[in-house]
């Protein structure tokens, strides 16, 4: 009992020493109003007078996810990370049973999109009658407030401004519950967890702010202009990239720094313009030949608006993300970590060589360091395993698992101390890292100290090689101070499968055709089932190639190429 209470504590050291001032004195304000409803702002919905709508945006706004096309929405069928329930229409607010980032969508409203302006203006009513400031309340929380805060404003006064202009009792009713929330949201503002969330804040307030005259209106610009200046020299790699590292949150970001240029607010487009134009050229290297992100760290298809539909949009605003030609060939991303090769046919690889992510925010990142995704003529081959759900649950610890990437795993452990949904004590580290363009291929090498932590201390260095014609060889080595269990895996999509297999070796079918992969070094090869998780609360069953080796020094690795 008492190591078990001293592990414990040990463990939340390791967790929480890495948190910023800010954070923790944020994390005490967040408890505390939880605990009091100390609700500065959350009085009954009441404004000063409709000031009247005052931007005009160059372009109409972009939706912030796909259309489902379904329109299960108006039926009452509301559908989030891949789970329908039947809430009625208006929905339930409160309904029971569904996890906690479920519920969030029903109150992000993203939906509204899809609906016609009388359902939207229906739905926005009975949540603005029925559904009021109260103690943890999920759509009171800063978070969805945020995103609904953009919602309402794109949607009513961007989509419908002259139809707004015909509604004088809705415009009057709508102006107060943003009013409201917009106050609401100053005095609760993300501190305690900071990075992408309280990027949203800033989001939602210069959105709000650049949509209306008016004091308030004017105080909520400048309060997210200082959020924004402060935070995006930060939070935007010099690469281009989102600092947490996760083509999702990346997607999402370009899209919120695409709506703020679009809001036409001279502050904010003076902000957002240089940072935007990187943020699409590297969000053009996150993505395969499909089209679609690369699953590495939480990410998951289907969460935004697809990243072409974001390099359009850009385009429509004068920002450019860059062509197919000018994405052939080997790239970089040296900040963020993250390498590969995009040939002409839509063959290519993406590497991670990069930390998990800002040592004070590793809550979205996996056990990933030297792992790797690779598509043939455009068709994913060797896949991240995704994410399924943001739970404590078996699913999320096996999706932020080492053991669910393509590298290596060294007695059974993850390269970070990941527990909680979310949390992260120790962290590995790649060190060394070199990258080498080349003709029609490049090198990349590192090591990590993950380990180092374990008996032995253990250090995992990989090299990857990529040629011309879509040859992969990778190289492990492996040295520790005591013999350890070590397996390297390769996790194949459910659509490629192992059609033969020999000691060290095996040939797959895959859509782009048979590929072949060659063990060496010492080793025995296994075949395992796992779980391919490319969109929130969908799992498929796919096949995983583990590569096993004992030793305390141990050099190993593979090829893989296609059989012409």
């Amino acid at each position: 009992m008492e190591q078990g209470w001293l592990s414990g504590c040990l463990q939340w050291y390791r967790t929480v020493r890495h948190l910023k001032a800010r954070q923790i004195a944020g994390q005490v304000r967040h408890r505390l109003q939880r605990a009091f409803a100390m609700a500065g702002g959350m009085g009954k919905a009441g404004s000063p007078e409709y000031p009247g709508c005052r931007w005009a945006p160059s372009a109409p706004f972009l939706p912030p996810v796909s259309a489902a096309g379904e329109g299960q929405t108006a039926a009452g069928i509301f559908r989030f990370l891949n789970h329908g329930e039947q809430l009625g229409f208006p929905p339930d607010w409160e309904p029971a049973g569904l996890s906690k980032l479920w519920r969030y969508h029903l109150h992000y409203q993203d939906y509204l999109w899809e609906l016609e302006f009388d359902q939207a203006r229906a739905v926005v009513l009975d949540w603005i009658g029925r559904y009021g400031p109260g103690r943890n309340r999920d759509g009171w929380e800063a978070y969805p407030v945020s995103l609904r805060l953009v919602n309402w404003c794109g949607y009513f006064y961007g989509r419908h401004q002259e139809r707004m202009a015909r509604e004088p009792e809705f415009g009057r009713v709508l102006w107060g519950a943003i009013h409201q929330q917009a106050a609401w949201l100053e005095t609760h503002l993300e501190t305690h967890l900071l990075g992408n969330h309280y990027l949203e804040n800033g989001v939602a307030l210069g959105v709000a702010g650049a949509c209306f005259a008016g004091a308030a209106a004017s105080a909520w610009l400048a309060r997210g202009v200082e959020i924004l200046r402060e935070q995006l020299p930060e939070q935007m790699l010099a690469d281009g990239c989102h600092f947490e590292r996760s083509p999702m949150y990346h997607a999402r970001v370009a899209w919120c720094l695409l709506t703020l240029l679009n809001t036409g607010a001279p502050a904010l487009a003076e902000l957002v313009r240089g940072p935007l134009a990187k943020a699409l050229q590297a969000l053009a290297r996150l993505c395969h030949a499909d089209g679609q992100i690369a699953l590495l760290n939480d990410s998951a298809l289907g969460m935004g608006a697809k990243p072409r539909e974001l390099m359009k949009y850009g385009t429509q605003l004068g920002v450019a993300g860059g062509t197919e030609r000018e994405l052939a060939g080997a790239w970089g991303l040296p900040q963020a970590g993250y390498y590969g090769w995009r040939g002409e046919d839509g063959t290519g690889i993406l590497c991670d060589a990069g930390p998990v992510g800002p040592d004070y925010l590793p809550g979205h990142a996996h056990g990933d360091i030297f792992s790797y995704e690779l598509c043939y003529e455009g068709r994913r081959i060797i896949v991240d395993s995704g994410v399924f759900d943001y739970e404590v649950s078996e699913m999320r610890a096996g999706c932020r698992a080492t053991r669910a990437h393509n590298t290596v795993v060294i007695e059974g452990q993850d390269q970070c101390e990941f527990w909680g949904a979310f949390r992260v004590g120790h962290r590995g580290q790649p060190r060394e890292v070199r990258w080498e363009p080349e003709a029609g291929g490049f090198q990349l090498q590192g090591w990590h100290d993950g380990y180092q932590r374990l008996p032995g201390k253990p250090v995992h260095a990989r090299r990857f090689q990529w040629r011309s014609g879509g040859i992969l060889e990778v190289a492990d080595e492996v040295w520790a101070g005591r013999p350890v269990a070590m397996v390297s895996r390769i996790h194949l999509h459910p659509e490629c499968g192992v059609m033969n297999c020999s000691a060290r070796g095996v040939e797959l079918g895959t859509p782009a055709g048979r590929v072949a992969v060659q063990f060496s070094g010492p080793g025995r090869l296994q075949i395992e089932d796992g779980r391919y998780c490319p969109e929130f609360g969908l799992q498929i069953r796919n096949q995983v190639l583990a590569w096993e080796v004992r030793g305390a020094e141990a050099r190993f690795g593979y090829r893989v190429e296609r059989i012409r």
